[in-house]
């Protein structure tokens, strides 16, 4: 999805980082070993964008409105599906990733895309992924945010050299689960990822 380092270099290691990447990217999964800060975030696959409408009667509380959580989850998840289309080709074109990926995100994404493609790396399989929006929506801005924070699963995923279709085997020391963590803002159209960081350095 599936959504991060300074690598290409002619070792596996450094050439996996600069085909997978957070995310984005971000890079998705190349960025993780540079990524040590904490943050998190989270998001279920429900296309739908539930904006909530009744006045609140009552000071806000951490947990957030039913709806508005599904609906961080929703572009959360619709996002990852995005993503990887995009890093199935190494290209963007031909994807919704726009719609609900901007700023830090869909830029850290552009730049793993952009580096897959030089290095001539594609991924497949699948990456896993479990997200959950630990603390609620913030509704004291401008703009409604929130966090994700997601669990990466490496079991599935695959990265491949496109003439070859050779493999690229994963550096020895990258835990096969790590934590990810991503912002989301309501904008007048839905829930938007506007940062997205990986964490390859601490499993979950």
């Amino acid at each position: 999805m599936i959504l991060a380092p300074r690598h290409h270099r002619h070792t596996t290691a450094m050439r996996w980082r600069a085909a997978a990447a957070s995310a984005a990217a971000l890079l998705l999964l190349s960025a993780c070993s540079d990524n040590k800060a904490d943050q998190s975030g989270d998001k279920n696959p429900t296309s739908a964008v539930t904006p909530s409408t009744a006045p609140r009667q009552t000071p806000q509380t951490s947990s957030p409105d039913a709806a508005e959580k599904a609906a961080v989850l929703a572009s959360y998840n619709a996002m990852w599906v995005e993503q990887m289309k995009a890093y199935r080709k190494a290209d963007a074109t031909g994807t919704d990733l726009e719609k609900y990926a901007s700023l830090d995100a869909l830029g850290k994404f552009r730049i793993d895309l952009a580096r897959m493609k030089k290095a001539g790396t594609v991924v497949t399989g699948e990456l896993g992924h479990t997200p959950t929006v630990p603390d609620g929506v913030d509704t004291s801005g401008k703009l409604a945010k929130a966090t994700v924070s997601d669990c990466l699963d490496l079991s599935k995923w695959q990265s491949v050299y496109v003439k070859t279709n050779e493999p690229i085997p994963l550096p020895s020391d990258q835990p096969r689960r790590y934590r990810a963590t991503a912002t989301a803002e309501k904008w007048p159209n839905g829930w938007m990822i506007t940062a997205y960081t990986p964490h390859g350095n601490q499993a979950c």
